[in-house]
């Protein structure tokens, strides 16, 4: 019960706001219940994310493939920091992929630019393992990178803001697979009508089930993938995986690549051999 109401922390932040905002009258009874309001919000929040910490006894991590093919960089990864984003939406262990090389960030110009300009977006995603899809959606837009240093400062408090409401205003297009034994993969910032499983189908492992796109709190064409012990993003633990990998010198990996590491995936066949996917 007391992790249903947490979940509701927007709504406490938003109204908040409000009152303080429609407040014209200084301090006083409207004011002080906005203040309030924002002080129970936030004390919500910070519950809900040390309520998500994952437990002390935590399971080993678990041998996946890599959903993608093709040269892409790790970013914002558990190899590099944990929490690798945050606790809260099972986000423990979560890791960011972009394909390289792409658009590099700029000072003043452009301010934007399409998601159509950077090689990740509409890149396929693959199933990292058998399992069934049980979430599953793809209809909000597309919307422009934020690749400048405006873009940058707007994309902060964007993100505050679609912390606010529900889940799927951070993640954006987004599936969810049932891999077995509790474990859960997460999908997010898929390209708009991308979607090519919907909710209860089978899938195996390698098979094409979305693109990636620029939707959500996504400041360009990315992958946000993460693994989690059960379907309720607002109130599962984050898990811990391991991937196979090359990195740029030729050298084969098995963890999760570093921030800024770029890498091919490495393919395990059912003799447990190996082999780079092929890059396109």
């Amino acid at each position: 019960m007391p992790q249903s109401l947490w979940k509701r922390h927007g709504l406490v932040l938003t109204a908040g706001a409000a009152c303080i905002l429609v407040n014209g009258k200084g301090i006083g009874p409207l004011w002080l219940v906005g203040l309030a309001l924002l002080v129970t919000g936030l004390l919500m929040r910070q519950a809900m994310t040390r309520a998500q910490r994952p437990p002390s006894d935590e399971a080993p991590p678990l041998a996946l493939d890599i959903p993608v093919k093709g040269r892409w960089m790790a970013r914002n990864g558990p190899a590099t920091k944990v929490p690798s984003h945050t606790h809260n939406l099972a986000q423990t262990y979560a890791i960011d992929l972009a394909r390289r090389p792409a658009p590099e960030p700029v000072w003043l110009w452009p301010l934007t630019r399409r998601p159509e300009s950077y090689p990740s977006f509409g890149e396929p995603l693959l199933a990292p393992a058998d399992g069934h899809v049980v979430a599953a959606t793809d209809g909000q837009r597309d919307h422009l990178t934020r690749s400048s240093l405006a873009g940058l400062l707007y994309v902060l408090p964007e993100g505050f803001v679609r912390s606010l409401g529900l889940p799927r205003h951070l993640l954006g297009n987004h599936l969810i697979l049932d891999l077995g034994d509790g474990a859960h993969a997460v999908f997010a910032h898929l390209r708009r009508h991308s979607l090519k499983v919907a909710v209860g189908d089978h899938v195996t492992a390698g098979q094409p089930l979305a693109e990636c796109g620029n939707s959500g709190n996504s400041a360009e064409p990315h992958l946000h993938f993460q693994l989690m012990d059960g379907p309720d993003i607002t109130s599962a633990h984050g898990l811990r995986f391991s991937w196979r990998y090359q990195d740029d010198d030729g050298r084969e990996h098995e963890g999760v690549p570093a921030d800024n590491t770029c890498f091919v995936p490495v393919r395990t066949s059912p003799a447990d051999s190996a082999e780079p996917y092929a890059a396109s």
